[in-house]
């Protein structure tokens, strides 16, 4: 096992159409992170570099001590588990999981002890002469991991593995993956578009935006303090409210409400409210004039407007709605960022009001 190091990572293709720029992560070994972003934003190219199979344009990886931007795939010591599970299909599970070993020329003993021992891990032990025709998708990409794990490499590369599975067998393999990772205490590097995902499974987040990273930080501290409005705005389901409002004499101003203090200059600013943090009151706050409410059983999110700027409020309550509500603010989970740049206005720069009845 080893730790990994990327300094000032790029990638350029033909027409200087820059993917990745400048990415900067030292990843501790045993450490499990997530790359996480919108389609587009440059992950999968930055894991494939990690991986060898896409050439680096500028920067530098490491893998443990060495330098890895042109050695081969198969000498980086780093074992991949894709999307479409990559499985051979005229091969048994068993074949299939032994097929890197064998290619490496361990002895039989050795692969069969490897390929026994994951298959025990993975709950695969009744299916290892099945074809892979004959397996579910969660079984595949089971077999997938097994493959990787027996390998018994410096890391693991995960690009978008559990993309193909319904949501309930996402949640279960989710739980799987991690539970797997912090048993063997392998470095992992793991891309994923979907927040959820990536809030449940890392250790750390990086998040990515049009090639560069946004953010890194622990799941908790990206969702409490994102860095900028991209993030405010990507991680959080639903997404945290982005408003615009205006700083006058020490307040935050919203549609000519004060919802709280602000030791800011005067001037616009981009006001962000996580939904969770909003509540319906009987009189006071924010008027928000219904559009839609989705009734998601243990809570429901109600979407609408204030003034003319969308707002959607998360709650618990199931009481009949009127079509405009009163919603009050938690004044002390106020999120501010710079309208123009994006990036966000420190906590120290915030004065928090007394909190609405």
């Amino acid at each position: 096992m080893a730790g990994l190091s990327l300094q000032g990572v790029g990638k350029t293709y033909s027409g200087n159409v820059d993917a990745v720029t400048g990415v900067e992560i030292e990843i501790a070994d045993g450490e499990f992170i997530v790359l996480v972003g919108p389609s587009g934003c440059g992950k999968s190219t930055l894991l494939r570099m990690v991986a060898g199979l896409e050439t680096v344009t500028r920067g530098e990886i490491r893998i443990g001590d060495r330098v890895v931007n042109r050695l081969d795939p198969a000498d980086r010591d780093i074992a991949m588990v894709f999307q479409n599970y990559a499985l051979y299909p005229h091969m048994s599970v068993r074949d299939n999981m032994a097929y890197g070993l064998k290619n490496r020329g361990e002895s039989r003993a050795v692969i069969d002890e490897r390929v026994a021992e994951a298959a025990r891990m993975l709950e695969l032990g009744p299916y290892l002469d099945r074809k892979p025709r004959a397996l579910s998708g969660g079984q595949r990409q089971r077999v997938a991991m097994g493959r990787a794990i027996v390998r018994q490499p410096a890391a693991f590369l995960f690009d978008e593995p559990l993309s193909n599975l319904d949501a309930k067998l996402r949640v279960s393999m989710r739980g799987e993956i991690r539970r797997l990772q912090r048993r063997l205490g392998t470095t992992s590097l793991y891309v994923t578009h979907d927040q959820l995902e990536a809030m449940t499974l890392a250790d750390r987040l990086v998040v990515l935006n049009g090639g560069r990273v946004e953010q890194i930080g622990a799941p908790l501290e990206v969702y409490r303090s994102p860095a900028s409005t991209f993030v405010a705005g990507f991680i959080g389901s639903p997404a945290m409210n982005l408003l615009d409002a205006r700083v006058e004499g020490g307040r935050v101003v919203l549609e000519d409400q004060a919802i709280g203090g602000a030791e800011l200059p005067e001037g616009p600013v981009t006001l962000g409210l996580r939904p969770e943090d909003l509540r319906l009151v009987q009189a006071g706050g924010l008027a928000l004039r219904l559009d839609y409410v989705e009734e998601l059983g243990a809570q429901r999110i109600l979407h609408g407007f204030v003034g003319g700027q969308p707002l959607s409020v998360a709650e618990a309550g199931a009481a009949p709605l009127s079509d405009v509500v009163r919603v009050a603010v938690r004044e002390d989970r106020l999120h501010l960022f710079e309208t123009r740049s994006g990036h966000r206005i420190e906590r120290a720069g915030l004065a928090a009001m007394e909190p609405a009845e």
